[in-house]
């Protein structure tokens, strides 16, 4: 009975390394600060950055809870047009497209678990940040606010970040 077990929980572990999201081997994301700042308030979430191939396919799938002070930031590199889909996760999320500059060029509020539908922006961006659904609403984030972050280049009046 030992030996099934054993071998069953082998088959189990080699069938989910090969699924998307469970792959052993993979590294986790590194977590760093992200600032968003409002017209009334700046909130710092600890962020996983998603800037391998590998980190920005799995994003937050399969995960169940996404904190309030907490985010991933997809970083593309190069400004492009964006669009995101929500297969295989679970939680509703908020999406922020953000220019190189730090500015925010489009949100997507209350995203849909589990959906195929793609969210997309037209416009080059070079990141997305995804926070907890209702989190653009809680802080009052809307289109032009501005996300702090090493990835964005920092015009000479800006070189300071704001503290909440």
């Amino acid at each position: 009975m030992r030996l099934l077990r054993t071998v069953f929980c082998l088959v189990v572990l080699c069938a989910l390394s090969v699924l998307p999201g469970y792959a052993l081997s993979q590294e986790p994301a590194r977590i760093e600060p992200v600032t968003v700042v409002t017209a009334k308030q700046a909130q710092i979430f600890d962020t996983e950055v998603a800037d391998t191939d590998d980190l920005r396919a799995r994003g937050l799938m399969f995960r169940h809870k996404l904190p309030e002070d907490r985010a991933m930031l997809f970083d593309f590199g190069d400004p492009r047009p964006a669009a995101m889909w929500m297969k295989n996760t679970y939680i509703s999320l908020d999406m922020l497209f953000i220019r190189a500059d730090g500015s925010i060029a489009a949100v997507a509020e209350n995203t849909e678990p589990l959906s195929l539908q793609t969210i997309s922006v037209q416009e080059p961006v070079k990141a997305v940040l995804e926070v907890a659904a209702g989190t653009v609403k809680r802080l009052g984030i809307q289109r032009e606010d501005k996300v702090f972050h090493p990835i964005f280049k920092e015009e000479e009046d800006q070189a300071v970040v704001p503290q909440p």
